[in-house]
């Protein structure tokens, strides 16, 4: 039997992680060395330029990668050397996934794409149901249900995309850019929405250009040439006001939700 990791200990531990790209004879490293904890419940960005290896450093971070050298160790296990089904496992109950595109299914409506996370995992007919309703409701989405992605503003689909990345109440979310694609107002929103997941407890890693992101993340990394700049750390003061008023930088409005429950 696998112990049970200590409450106290961190959610991600990441020592000397390297990866590197063959294309046409040449070797480019994307990720080179990097050392990061991430403790429980943080709310964490890294950014970065383009082809800094912020994607790729989340890849391996996921599970969606190996590294060539170095650990990543999730949770107490150690995902770099997961097998096909040991990864599998994980990424459908340890991690959710928001991506900059959304990644929703164009036929099925907001719900259908939370309740299908949920059925892919096992759930049942009543679970799902219950879940999603109360997943909806927490990004505000409960009126707009059955709508379908093209239906649904940019910030309405990444909303959904939050809800499903939470299905299956996972204690790690991985956020590529989850408001590259967004107005900075309702990036604010979709920030404010994930601020919110981390102070229920779970784990938020999230690579990103937003100038925003300050506003809402515990701390912010940078990453250049595939390397984590020792300088680059930034420890940032969590807001006293997050909900329900609007942002000091930007004046977004965070739209009402209920209060997120693992």
């Amino acid at each position: 039997m696998t112990a049970q990791p200590d409450a106290a200990s961190p959610m991600v531990v990441a020592t000397e992680v390297t990866r590197v790209f063959q294309s046409g004879g040449a070797a480019t490293t994307a990720v080179d060395a990097v050392s990061l904890t991430v403790g429980r419940g943080e709310f964490l960005a890294i950014v970065g330029r383009s082809g800094s290896g912020k994607t790729t450093l989340l890849n391996l971070i996921a599970g969606l990668d190996k590294p060539d050298s170095g650990t990543v160790v999730v949770d107490g296990q150690e995902v770099s050397k997961f097998n096909d089904a040991q990864t599998t496992r994980f990424r459908r109950h340890t991690v959710g996934f928001v991506f900059q595109s959304f990644g929703l299914l164009p036929l099925l409506s907001a719900a259908e794409n939370i309740d299908l996370a949920l059925r892919i995992a096992g759930a049942g007919l009543r679970e799902r149901s219950e879940r999603t309703r109360e997943l909806l409701a927490l990004v505000g989405l409960t009126e707009r249900s059955q709508h379908r992605p093209y239906e649904l503003s940019g910030g309405e689909q990444q909303r959904v995309a939050v809800a499903r990345a939470l299905a299956n109440r996972p204690q790690l979310i991985i956020a590529d850019e989850p408001t590259g694609e967004l107005d900075s107002t309702t990036g604010a929103q979709i920030f404010a929405l994930l601020r919110q997941v981390a102070e229920a407890g779970v784990t938020v890693i999230a690579a990103t250009h937003d100038p925003f992101v300050i506003e809402q993340v515990d701390r912010v990394l940078e990453m250049s040439d595939g390397r984590m700049l020792q300088d680059g750390g930034v420890i940032v003061a969590r807001h006293q006001d997050r909900y329900g008023g609007s942002t000091p930088a930007t004046g977004a409005e965070v739209p009402p939700a209920r209060r997120f429950q693992r």
